[in-house]
């Protein structure tokens, strides 16, 4: 199911980028063009030479992160962050240029006389855990007679909730749980590093550089990490001193094990999910992933497994879902919903804040 998940977030990304399309305003000198705007919801891109400028440090991370949501919650709340900071309608988004794939490792490994610059903890793997597991960087630019300029920029630091280790190679994998104050504190001194090294780039030297900080969710989690805090340093500050903490909260629905859940929403989707099991009992599940910021209820992922194959049965199905979902999930948020099988996505629907209508799309094989 979170493969799936993965999946049908990727083909999303996949459909806006195509969108996009091309923009004619480009700098001949260099190769470079912006991609248009479709939506003040989207930043404007980057493509240099015809292809589009990808982060030169994408897909690094400290080891194997087998939660693929968390890097998806990564991404995606980073830019929620920055475009609090950085508006699309005046800023263009290029991604990651100034740390590049070596400088990435390098920071992500620990710190010994072969890595002086890790930002993780010396040690053994066995004794000390790895903190910092993942980052990324976003640059903002502003265009100006056909040149791109920095102005600003986003780095965001993945920190592990949870340590996973061997005692020997290929051998048992163990985990060790991390105090959250020790998250908190490990993650503040890494983003003052990572600040301080920055600034010696002579285009970072007085930008604004926003850093947050990304709790990542265990391997075997359902739903991805959270950011829970991030500062804006201004005026070529080399040390974080102004932290900013967010409440930022995922949970599976049904939830069985926490109480922090709203009693209004759990009631709601577990109405849902009743009426459409009860309608159609070939299912093999029905769970959500909520989206709290605040303590309110912002957004919600729903996944539902299938039994049946039939096109006519899931057309039904599908029409079934839009018109459940329109009567007992909240109005007032984003939701959009999988249909699948063991055999891939069979059809979705989403809906957007504020919404009275759900859009939904059957996959047809010819």
């Amino acid at each position: 199911m979170k493969k799936l998940s993965v999946l049908f977030i990727a083909f999303f990304s996949a459909i806006i980028l195509v969108a996009c399309g091309n923009d004619d305003s480009s700098s001949s000198s260099s190769g470079t063009q912006v991609i248009s705007q479709t939506s003040n919801n989207y930043y404007q891109g980057v493509i240099k030479n015809g292809h589009y400028l990808t982060s030169k440090s994408r897909g690094v991370s400290v080891q194997q992160n087998d939660n693929q949501l968390n890097l998806k919650g990564f991404e995606n709340g980073l830019l929620s962050i920055s475009k609090d900071q950085f508006p699309t309608d005046t800023y263009i988004l290029q991604e990651g240029q100034y740390i590049d794939t070596n400088t990435a490792e390098n920071w992500l490994g620990r710190k010994s006389k072969s890595n002086p610059d890790g930002l993780n903890p010396s040690g053994k793997d066995t004794e000390v855990p790895l903190y910092l597991q993942q980052m990324d960087e976003q640059d903002f630019m502003e265009q100006s007679h056909g040149d791109l300029k920095i102005k600003g920029m986003t780095i965001g630091l993945g920190i592990n909730s949870v340590y996973y280790y061997r005692k020997e190679a290929y051998g048992a994998v163990y985990q060790k749980t991390l105090d959250d104050k020790e998250i908190v504190k490990q993650g503040k001194a890494i983003a003052d590093k990572v600040l301080q090294r920055l600034r010696k780039n002579k285009d970072l030297k007085d930008i604004p550089i926003v850093i947050a900080l990304y709790k990542q969710a265990s391997n075997d989690s359902l739903v991805g990490g959270n950011f829970f805090a991030y500062s804006v340093n201004k005026d070529g500050a080399t040390s974080v001193d102004n932290w900013k903490s967010l409440d930022i909260k995922n949970y599976v629905l049904p939830d069985e094990t926490s109480s922090e859940v709203n009693t209004n929403d759990e009631d709601a989707f577990e109405n849902f999910k009743n009426q459409v099991q009860k309608f159609f009992p070939n299912l093999s599940g029905v769970t959500a992933q909520a989206h709290y910021v605040d303590g309110t209820l912002r957004g919600m992922h729903i996944n539902i497994t299938t039994q049946f194959y039939g096109q006519s049965e899931i057309i039904s199905f599908t029409q079934y879902v839009q018109t459940t979902a329109k009567k007992y999930l909240p109005n007032s948020i984003p939701i959009d919903v999988q249909i699948s099988s063991s055999e891939g996505i069979q059809s979705f629907l989403a809906r957007k804040t504020g919404a009275k209508n759900f859009y939904s799309h059957v996959f047809t094989s010819y």
